[in-house]
């Protein structure tokens, strides 16, 4: 089994509907604003520190905190944190292939097969390192400025497909293969540096 998560998305080239593609950023308004709800910091104005702002955006809800203290002070992965990040995660990602236009299929806040995620054996976290716990995030911002030129890239791609599906009903396929990697680039991060299910440093290519 691979140190990394590997995400598998459902990719819709053809046949697309082209009404929900020009309408989908109000479209998926709904499931943004429930995602939103789990960031506690969103709605509280005594939380004001740009830190706390900042870091909220980054985790989306994600419980990250928690687990850093369990795996460096017990060297475990609580396995209900566990369980709630991972399906917590996967659910940003169906909403992340909605957005980016990768099928139609509109993100059900329960499992369904727009999105697989396949996380590394962690054993109860065992297999995991206890200091780097505490680091990987720092560890990780290499990688995060690589994946900030690799998002302007999809970006354009992204706008692109756009036009493509309103225009012709299809997307091309060069467009769906940058998104796709670059959403795993992404994810090979926060697998790394946010959910601390790896300690294998993730590579810069796509």
């Amino acid at each position: 089994m691979s140190n990394q998560i590997e995400t598998t998305f459902q990719v819709q080239l053809e046949n697309r509907d082209r009404q929900t593609v020009f309408w989908r950023a109000i479209l998926v308004a709904p499931v943004v604003f429930f995602i939103a709800t789990f960031a506690v910091d969103t709605w509280d104005s005594d939380w004001d520190s740009d830190w706390d702002s900042d870091w909220d955006t980054v985790t989306y809800g994600l419980f990250v905190l928690p687990v850093m203290l369990a795996l460096a002070f017990r060297g475990t992965y609580p396995s209900y944190l566990l369980a709630f990040n991972k399906s917590f995660f996967e659910l940003l990602n169906r909403v992340w292939a909605y957005i980016t236009l990768l099928n139609d299929q509109y993100p059900s806040i329960e499992s369904s097969n727009s999105v697989k995620i396949t996380y590394p054996e962690i054993n109860e976290g065992k297999s995991l390192s206890r200091g780097l716990s505490l680091i990987k995030w720092a560890m990780a911002i290499p990688l995060a400025i690589v994946g900030f030129v690799y998002a302007l890239y999809a970006l354009l791609m992204l706008v692109l497909a756009w036009f493509n599906i309103i225009f012709s009903g299809n997307m091309p396929e060069v467009c769906a293969d940058v998104l796709v990697r670059t959403s795993q680039y992404w994810n090979r991060i926060y697998g790394y540096a946010v959910l601390l299910v790896t300690d294998e440093y993730p590579t810069f290519s796509l």
